[in-house]
Formats: C-alpha cells, structure tokens, sequence
C-alpha cells in the first residue's frame, strides 16, 4: 500500500534522526589506529537499523551522507576514504537489509546479517588490495601479507560486532519510533518477531559486544 504524504514525512524525519545518530557515533566513538591504518566506529549498526525499517535504498542513501560528512570533517583520506568507507558500509547495509526486508523475522535479520559480514570482508579484501597501494604507495604483495594477519579478521570483528550491536538494538529503536510515531503501527509486525527469545538474545548479544570490543581495543593497542 502507497505511503500517505504524511507517513513519507514521517518516515524522512526518521532517517534524518539516526542519520544524525550515525553522524555523532561515527565522531565521537571511535577505536582509531588497528593495524596502524584501520578503524572502527559504530555508524553501520544505526544505518543498518535503518536500512532494516525503511529498506535497502534508505539505508544506502543514509549511508552516503554519513560518509559524504566524516569525509568533509574529521576523515584525512579525501576521496579514496570516501569510497572505500561506502563500499564497505554500503556492502553489509545492503546485504542485510534486502535479507531481512523481504521478509521480517529474526531467523532472516540473522542470515541478513552473515551474508552481509561474509560479502563485507570479500569485498574490503579485493578493494583493499586496489587502493591500498595507490593511497599508501605499498606493493600489492605487502597488502597480500596482511590479508591473514589484519585484514581478514578485522572486518570479521567489524561484522560480528556490527552485527550483534544490531540484535541488541534494534527492538528497542523500532519500539522508541513507533511509540512517537514516527514509524506506522503496521512496522511493529517485524518488531513482534524479535520477542522470542529476547532475553537469550540480549544476554548473547551484549556477551559478543563485549569480546569484540576487547578484542578490537587489543588489536589497537589501547589495551
């Protein structure tokens, strides 16, 4: 059923707000510095949620502003950054979302989001070995030798991290919009599917956020 003009604004509003959300987690949380060139912040988990409520495109569309701003304000990396910040943000939003878009259950927002970390570290791996050595003058064999040792479980971490953010996350930013309504009644159906298992699924989540975090803050160094 076609959207009314005041369910579009509605919804609009709502990408504004956690493209806004994305915008402040992408400044201001922030594990810099992996492997001396990497790092991870949050902005995939509320773009993903996104994606996950108002489908693929949306997510993709919040995905570039949230790029286009860090490129233009806290990012040192002009244009490649740029680019390969989507590719990698726009690769496991999109994969995910059009998983679980098509049909909204819990089993389909975990396949969703394994197919999207699997195509996330497939992807960051052949474009990693493209522009790498453009940007940091490096041969291709030296980023070859960091596939195994940073590359590989890097964005592994990333998308397991991302993804249990997600689980963790989600039910409660859907129920928060639609109690504002900002988001229509009918959208708490995919919410519904998320109470089985809800306190299992919060306790593992939040386990798994945890590790991942220390994990990532040991690979920094920070730690």
């Amino acid at each position: 059923m076609a959207k009314t003009s005041s369910e579009r604004i509605k919804s609009l509003c709502s990408m504004a707000m956690l493209t806004a959300i994305a915008i402040a987690s992408d400044i201001l949380i922030r594990i810099p510095d992996i492997g001396g060139f990497l790092t991870y912040e949050p902005k995939d988990v509320i773009l993903t949620i996104g994606g996950f409520i108002f489908g693929p495109i949306a997510g993709l569309a919040m995905a570039v502003v949230v790029c286009f701003v860090e490129m233009v304000t806290i990012s040192t990396t002009g244009i490649i950054g740029f680019l390969m910040n989507f590719l990698a943000s726009g690769v496991f939003i999109g994969v995910a979302s059009v998983v679980y878009y098509k049909k909204k259950t819990l089993s389909r927002a975990i396949i969703g989001l394994v197919a999207g970390s699997l195509c996330l570290i497939a992807v960051m791996l052949l474009w990693n070995y493209i522009m790498t050595p453009i940007f940091f003058g490096m041969p291709r064999e030296a980023v070859l030798d960091l596939f195994l040792p940073l590359l590989i479980p890097f964005n592994a971490i990333k998308g397991a991290l991302n993804s249990a953010l997600i689980l963790l996350l989600y039910k409660g930013v859907v129920t928060a919009l639609r109690k504002s309504g900002l988001v229509p009644r009918r959208e708490s159906a995919d919410n519904e599917n998320f109470k089985t298992n809800t306190i299992i699924l919060i306790i593992v989540s939040a386990f798994i956020v945890a590790t991942l975090i220390l994990v990532l803050l040991i690979f920094a160094g920070i730690i």
